[in-house]
């Protein structure tokens, strides 16, 4: 079986990336469970140079497929802060509670058609003969004017979608994966994989 290592120590995108990668026969493991244990600096200016960054790094230690991503939150409203330091806006030992409620903050009076927003998604894949391949999704939606939803993570709580009236935070996992950033960016990686008969 072919496998894929994926840059990643987060369970809740390991869980996503199974979920979606389920219908192909390989397996789909963490760089920990590789073994694999690389500081890799994101010094990248962009979401896919941060991608390609992590992807490279990890594969400097493996001949297996590896998948790294890089996503974030644009606001339209904030010059698309905070961009590329999603994570690390206002600390990346700041909980997102804190966080959700500070860019909320920072919208305080601007109406809805102004507090537009996407969720971004780059996923860099290096191949075993050290080829890479990068795409990038997106999710758009706007900034709620409140937290809401026990699903999600991160800053799902706070990205509101017109279609079903929520946020991302309280759609289910399956509608979540169908419309998401990340979701829409793997489908469309295991599909050119796949096409080049690398899977």
């Amino acid at each position: 079986m072919k496998k894929i290592i994926f840059a990643t120590g987060n369970k809740d995108k390991m869980r996503e990336i199974r979920e979606i990668m389920v219908d192909v026969d390989v397996e789909v493991i963490s760089m920990k469970e590789a073994g694999i244990s690389v500081d890799v600096e994101e010094n990248g200016t962009t979401f896919e140079e941060n991608a390609l960054i992590k992807a490279r790094a990890i594969a400097e230690h493996t001949d297996a497929i590896v998948l790294a991503d890089d996503s974030g939150l644009e606001i339209d409203y904030l010059d698309k802060a905070p961009g590329v330091y999603s994570a690390r806006f206002m600390g990346e030992d700041t909980s997102y509670e804190i966080k959700n409620q500070a860019l909320i903050d920072k919208l305080e009076g601007v109406a809805k058609e102004e507090r537009t927003a996407r969720f971004v998604c780059a996923i860099a894949a290096v191949l075993p003969d050290k080829s890479d391949i990068v795409v990038r999704e997106n999710m758009e939606g706007y900034i709620g004017y409140h937290a809401e939803g026990e699903n999600g993570f991160g800053y799902d709580p706070i990205f509101f979608l017109d279609e079903f009236g929520c946020s991302s935070a309280a759609l289910s996992r399956e509608q979540k994966n169908a419309i998401s950033h990340r979701g829409k960016a793997l489908r469309v990686m295991k599909d050119i994989l796949l096409e080049r008969g690398t899977l």
